[in-house]
């Protein structure tokens, strides 16, 4: 606690985990890695190369804006490059994150001869780098440094395949999607055991949710078909592995998944983080026991006023201060890389000024 009484950021989240209330709602934006080095006069690009640039921008960037600092060097397509496929680093005046330029699985048959990716593939040894800067140090304003990820191989299969053909085969090849899921699980699911041996507990946050588990993209029906059963076996295994909480991120309009996301053990308490699409109070209902994290649509950090900006964010801190198990604010997706600085102190402001119990 700092000399004032006040809480530091790490204080508070500790104090949900433990389900106390903190003096104030933390912030703890969701992945702001792009914004974080632009902020800190390097490019997008050097939050997907340059593990140490990465760090050290996330570590002042959360000093500076007063938030929660839990370093992770991530991004969202992960699965493509690391199987073989190719990606595009975000070097266009437009880009805010890789684009896959190839697939490993161009054809159906390719499924059979995928190869399984080795510690040198792709993103991975950027990750082990910067999970190994990550692990030096742990501030008082961070509560995790390290995560550890299960049960995302739907995501996973959606990369490999592609997003159109991986649909296409839910509807018209049922049994080609569940073969390469069970074997992307399988894959992911072993190393685990491993992970929990170099990294312990302390400080280690488990890690799950997904985007393409939209709603907008798949049905319900098909969410609790094809990706609910490796969600559920690789957050039962952190919880056999002795990680007691997890941050699932539920991307995008998920309302119709929420009763098949809430059979899921995500902890005690586990971490539920929902965008703009779903309401505070509607994932309150479905974990209640649960913290919630979120939920203001990034698209306004971006393109809004600042006043606009402070106003969304101190409507959505009201609200999620309501909620009984837990609140921490977060844009509802990723901080936009090109958010205003001027809105991101006003997004930050807002949470001082109305996020105090």
């Amino acid at each position: 606690m700092k000399s004032n009484g006040v809480m530091t950021e790490r204080e508070r989240v500790e104090a949900l985990l433990n389900r106390q209330t903190p003096d104030r709602v933390p912030i703890w934006p969701f992945v702001p890695n792009g914004f974080a080095v632009r902020y800190n006069g390097l490019s997008i690009v050097d939050a997907y190369t340059n593990p140490q640039g990465l760090y050290e921008s996330l570590r002042k960037t959360a000093r500076d804006f007063g938030w929660v600092f839990v370093p992770r060097m991530v991004y969202a397509a992960m699965g493509a490059w690391e199987f073989g496929g190719e990606v595009r680093m975000p070097t266009g005046e437009y880009d805010q994150a890789p684009v896959v330029t190839r697939h490993p699985v161009e054809k159906d048959e390719d499924i059979y001869s995928l190869k399984w990716p080795g510690p040198e593939a792709g993103f991975y040894p950027m990750m082990r780098q910067f999970g190994e800067i990550a692990r030096r140090e742990r501030l008082d304003n961070e509560p995790f440094n390290a995560f550890i990820g299960a049960g995302m191989a739907f995501n996973a299969s959606c990369q490999i395949v592609g997003l159109e053909r991986f649909l296409k085969w839910l509807v018209r090849k049922p049994d080609l999607a569940h073969d390469l899921i069970e074997k992307v699980s399988d894959w992911s699911l072993a190393s685990l055991p491993a992970q929990r041996e170099a990294l312990g507990i302390e400080g280690v946050l488990g890690a799950g949710g997904g985007a393409m588990t939209s709603n907008q993209l798949i049905s319900a029906k098909q969410f609790r078909e094809f990706a609910l059963p490796d969600i559920k076996k690789g957050q039962s295994m952190l919880r056999d592995l002795g990680y007691k909480t997890t941050y699932a991120h539920i991307c995008g309009e998920q309302n119709d998944n929420l009763p098949y996301w809430a059979e899921v053990d995500f902890g005690d308490p586990g971490i539920i983080g929902v965008g703009a699409e779903i309401s505070l109070e509607r994932a309150a209902e479905y974990f209640p026991d649960d913290i919630i994290i979120g939920n203001v649509d990034p698209a306004i950090i971006q393109t809004a006023g600042p006043q606009e900006v402070y106003d969304a964010v101190r409507r959505t801190v009201e609200t999620g201060k309501k909620i009984k198990a837990g609140y921490i604010f977060s844009p509802g997706c990723d901080l936009p890389p090109m958010a205003p600085v001027e809105n991101v102190r006003m997004m930050t402001q807002a949470v001082n000024d109305f996020g105090w119990y």
